[in-house]
């Protein structure tokens, strides 16, 4: 990164080299801003602290961007107001999801997204999320607003929203992934949007995640989605994708090598809520290849999986939008025959982006689709999806200024609530 602060400039001066920089926290951790905060948090990982008699008043993570879009929107871009397509008739708060924590406070026609708060499952997260919110209703002189939430009850944002003494309104998570896109470009809908992640709360109850919506910012309908699967040993299916692996390959009539992965055996059905996630697909896919069996960070096995395609060229799979177990099997018997893997891994990204374009086509109406969620930060599948899509002759929305990950989720839902609250 550059330097942005004197003392930045001060210290590549003297050490006259590159230096690695990082925030101050542990992974996924608000940062630590109060020099004895950071000593308490961080005494056993940094060799020395550098202090300053200039407090720092607030915090502020830096800004990631991936080409076109940000995977993380905070310094820099932070509090710039965001337009809302329908201007909220009253105050909004919005809350946002857990991973990748940020709110939105919205006024009029305005929207102000919050930094990144790192993930809100710890009491360092949740404090700085109520403390952060306090300091935007303080600058915003906002009072009594209006709160929207993510269905997902056991998020804390939710828990949060669910003890105010105000008018509460639950938003859909992929709804708000689809409509963050759309607010972010100034429309209303209505589009159809593939809604791609890991896992988000369905109106059904079950997980969702691999979603092809037709929706505008007041109502939602599923058109297709991913069949449900099992998720061995709930959220340890998401830190080892070889459970996914394993789970595919039995519903795909493939061997599951117990060899590799004697813990599965029991695990299978045990602890096992249902899950559409097309993040899951990628793992499956990413440990059947022997790419990434276990991640140390989210998305690491999807990450993998696309440096692994990279530019090789491939042609998809004869595959339709929905049965994963079949992709995963023709994957499997790619690896048998012996295939390389870097054209094993392309061609799964073109299946995933083909058949999500004919699934769109079939859906026919709207003719403008909505791409978000976590899963089109993968360049490969938003590039090749997109090219098909306009080939087919629909017009495309994707990211610009907000994360298409969770980041973007209280966006949405502000974009929502307000358009809802106006028919009032």
């Amino acid at each position: 990164m550059l330097p942005y602060t004197p003392l930045h400039h001060l210290l590549l001066a003297d050490c006259g080299r590159p230096l690695v920089m990082t925030s101050g926290n542990r992974s996924d951790e608000p940062i630590a801003y109060e020099d004895d905060e950071a000593r308490e948090r961080l005494g056993s990982i940094a060799d020395a602290f550098l202090a300053h008699d200039r407090p720092i008043h607030r915090r502020c993570e830096d800004s990631v961007v991936r080409v076109a879009f940000p995977v993380r929107r905070s310094r820099g871009f932070v509090p710039d107001a965001l337009p809302l397509p329908v201007a909220a008739a009253r105050p909004l708060v919005a809350t946002g999801a857990e991973l990748k924590s940020t709110f939105c406070v919205a006024r009029g026609g305005e929207a102000f997204l919050s930094a990144h708060l790192g993930d809100l499952d710890s009491e360092l997260a949740y404090r700085a999320f109520v403390g952060d919110l306090e300091l935007y209703l303080h600058m915003l002189g906002i009072e009594e607003p209006a709160i929207t939430h993510d269905l997902h009850p056991e998020y804390l944002a939710t828990k949060w929203a669910l003890e105010q003494d105000a008018e509460l309104l639950g938003v859909q998570h992929h709804h708000a992934h689809a409509a963050a896109c759309l607010a972010e470009h100034g429309e209303n809908g209505p589009a159809l949007a593939l809604v791609f992640d890991g896992t988000g709360y369905g109106t059904d109850g079950t997980l969702w995640g691999g979603e092809l919506l037709r929706c505008d910012l007041r109502e939602l309908e599923r058109v297709a989605h991913l069949d449900p699967v099992p998720l061995p040993g709930g959220e340890a299916a998401i830190r080892d994708p070889w459970r996914m692996a394993a789970v595919y390959l039995e519903l795909a009539g493939r061997p599951v090598p117990f060899e590799r992965w004697p813990e599965v055996r029991p695990s299978l059905k045990v602890n096992a809520p249902l899950s559409s996630g097309m993040g899951r697909l990628f793992d499956a896919v990413s440990a059947v290849l022997g790419v990434r069996e276990q991640v140390s960070y989210e998305g690491q096995a999807a990450i993998e999986l696309e440096q692994l395609a990279d530019g090789t060229e491939a042609e998809p799979y004869e595959w339709r939008f929905g049965d994963g177990a079949a992709l995963v099997g023709a994957v499997h018997d790619d690896l048998a025959a012996g295939r390389p893997r870097e054209q094993i891994a392309a061609a799964f990204h073109e299946t995933v982006a083909a058949a999500s374009a004919r699934a769109c086509a079939e859906a026919a109406q709207p003719r403008t689709v909505v791409l978000s969620g976590g899963s089109f930060q993968n360049l490969r599948l938003l590039a090749s999806t997109r090219r098909r899509l306009e080939q087919l002759g629909f017009r495309v929305l994707s990211h610009r200024r907000v994360p298409p990950n969770d980041g973007g989720i209280s966006y949405g839902q502000a974009a929502i609530a307000a358009a809802l609250l106006s028919r009032g």
